[in-house]
């Protein structure tokens, strides 16, 4: 049920099941916009969607951007990610780092975060590793 009129004719909890995964960890933003629907275009959902993560309360959003996975971390050699997070850094290469350049992770992770608070977050797909060490 890809098409946009279907979506809007879930009940609440099935719209949210259904969107709750496109914001890893987050279903709250789909539950959000439930109430705002129809939406003409999924452009105008996803900006919806946007929204309320802008809008969210600063604890909100912080634990929003802690939810994500680090870069090549311990949840990725764990295998513990969400398969959308899993396929994105596999993309990449993240998924089998020779030691030394998940050590190298690592220590960028830990630097981001003791920094910012939060994971380092990037589009990793259509990225190689070094582009990603790079930035």
């Amino acid at each position: 049920m890809s098409d946009l009129a279907a979506i809007h004719r879930l009940d609440r909890d099935a719209f949210v099941a259904m969107l709750g995964g496109v914001f890893e960890h987050a279903a709250w933003v789909a539950e959000a916009v439930a109430p705002a629907r129809p939406f003409a275009r999924v452009a105008e959902l996803h900006a919806a969607m946007m929204d309320a993560v802008r809008h969210a309360p600063e604890a909100r959003r912080l634990a929003f951007l802690n939810g994500h996975p680090e870069l090549a971390g311990p949840e990725a050699r764990a295998r513990a990610m969400t398969a959308d997070s899993a396929s994105e850094q596999g993309s990449a290469g993240l998924d089998h780092l020779p030691p030394e350049d998940a050590a190298a992770f690592d220590r960028l992770n830990a630097a981001y975060r003791e920094r910012f608070g939060f994971p380092f977050i990037i589009a990793v797909r259509g990225r190689s590793r070094a582009e990603i060490l790079a930035v």
